[in-house]
């Protein structure tokens, strides 16, 4: 709620450091206008397709290379590379892969990497991770009999027993 009015929702969030000192401010659109001075014009200023946009452009990074942004166009629903930078959305999941080569650096340099990992509960955490691994064991299971590793398939039977009545006590 916005600490102003504490009538609507808080949209225009600010944090403040002075002298190590630091203060925020969580204000809805119209008191952030109405206070004016900083907040109104840093809410004015502030445009995620130009953050994007800035990101996106990348050939003044030293050591890039790629095709030309006009070249670029995806192949499923024919968006070029340039809308998608003027919007900030792509069109479908297949500009992922026609864009990649000037997507991938980009994704490196923001998350340090291009695959989502997610993120896991602190709570159920150690269940979810449990039975992460016990899928990947299953898995290697299957494979080890497939190749008639049998003393491998084994021991993977082995770890997954232990791993099912850890889960159940």
């Amino acid at each position: 709620m916005c600490q102003r009015c504490n009538e609507r929702p808080a949209t225009v969030h600010f944090t403040k450091i002075v002298n190590g000192e630091q203060s925020g401010y969580h204000l809805c659109e119209q008191c952030a206008k109405e206070h004016g001075g900083f907040f109104a014009k840093a809410a004015q200023a502030f445009d995620f397709n130009q953050l994007l946009s800035g990101l996106l452009n990348m050939e003044s990074s030293p050591g890039f290379s790629a095709p030309p942004a006009t070249s670029l166009r995806c192949s499923s629903c024919g968006m070029s590379y340039s809308q998608f930078t003027e919007i900030g959305r792509l069109g479908c999941p297949k500009c992922y892969e026609s864009f990649s080569v000037r997507l991938d650096p980009l994704l490196r340099r923001i998350q340090n990497g291009t695959a989502h990992s997610g993120k896991v509960p602190v709570r159920s955490g150690e269940q979810v991770k449990v039975r992460k691994n016990l899928d990947t064991l299953r898995k290697e299971l299957q494979s080890a009999i497939a190749s008639e590793q049998f003393e491998r398939a084994a021991q993977l039977r082995d770890q997954i027993r232990d791993l099912e009545q850890r889960m159940n006590h």
